[in-house]
């Protein structure tokens, strides 16, 4: 199978008026950006129209799930209590500590990013890592660790062929850190996209490649949606990164780079009432009703902000 670096194989795309990107932020991120979204849709702005969404980690399930699912059906059957299945154990730029297993990963990848000179170093070091936990084996055989996290990634789309609507996913190549961008002419299948980009506890194989956490590129990746008119970005855990500032990862300076190009920009991030919604930590599935439910809420409160800006 075939996956682009760096940039989209199909370059041929026309430049996009609006664009959607979606952030990581575990099982509970993932719940609040469906509830924002269907919030914005119920107040009347229904943004999941943009020609281009760019998803990343949680983002990148969100990303699939929204253009293949009506946003009511996503939101009800977080509230109804549904099982999701676990969320990959860490990401990129996840701040807050869970238990376990989680809680020891954590502080690993913590240990590498201070051990790094830069971000391309950081993402060869913790592609490393990731490959330890994924133990590859021989490289040709099929891996448990693959098959296990395929099954996980594919039972939470509502749909597993690349929509119409132009979507980005992102990864990281963990044998050379080369930033991946997956998109439907990659020649990549669309649950394999998904599950490389929310590989946050260990490689996935993708083709003859494995992969790691899109967070690993940045945690928005906003800068592809570069050429945009119009941007909006949703970031579960409000544009902070675990990387030094230097490195330029965290969402302000996206930001900055693409009003530089001339793109407009706004963001929403979790308002107090979501950031209490997500207790325990934005990997617990329980998280999941009450950050949606609080999602739904600050939808509601933004969309008079954004209509101007999103209709132009």
């Amino acid at each position: 199978m075939r996956t682009t670096s760096s940039t989209t194989s199909s370059t041929s795309s026309p430049t996009p008026s609006r664009a959607l990107v979606l952030g990581g932020g575990g099982s509970a991120g993932n719940a609040w950006l469906i509830g924002v979204l269907a919030g914005l849709a119920d107040a009347g702005l229904d943004v999941t129209d943009a020609d281009l969404v760019v998803g990343t980690s949680a983002g990148a399930t969100a990303a699939v799930q929204i253009v293949n699912e009506p946003l009511p059906d996503l939101l009800s059957a977080i509230l109804d209590g549904q099982p999701a299945p676990p969320p990959a154990t860490t990401s990129a730029a996840n701040a807050t500590r869970p238990r376990g297993p989680e809680s020891d990963l954590l502080e690993r990848t913590a240990r590498v990013i201070a051990a790094s000179s830069d971000a391309a170093d950081m993402r060869r070091r913790i592609g490393a890592l990731f490959l330890e936990l994924a133990d590859p084996s021989d490289g040709i055989s099929p891996n448990p660790s693959t098959e296990r996290w395929r099954g996980v990634v594919a039972a939470r789309l509502p749909g597993h062929r690349w929509p119409a609507t132009r979507v980005l996913l992102t990864a990281v190549d963990a044998t050379t850190g080369e930033q991946i961008v997956f998109d439907r002419d990659s020649g990549v299948d669309l649950v394999d996209a998904v599950a490389a980009s929310t590989s946050g506890g260990a490689a996935y194989r993708v083709g003859d490649r494995w992969c790691i956490d899109g967070g690993y590129r940045r945690n928005e990746n906003a800068d592809l949606a570069a050429g945009a008119a119009r941007v909006l970005v949703l970031s579960p855990f409000s544009g902070r990164t675990r990387h030094p500032l230097a490195w330029g990862m965290q969402l302000a300076a996206q930001v900055e780079e693409l009003r530089a190009a001339g793109s407009r920009i706004e963001t929403i991030i979790p308002d107090a009432d979501a950031a209490a919604a997500f207790g325990g930590g934005m990997m617990d599935p329980a998280a999941r009703p009450p950050a949606a439910r609080a999602g739904f809420a600050q939808g509601r409160r933004e969309a008079e902000r954004l209509a101007p800006f999103w209709r132009g």
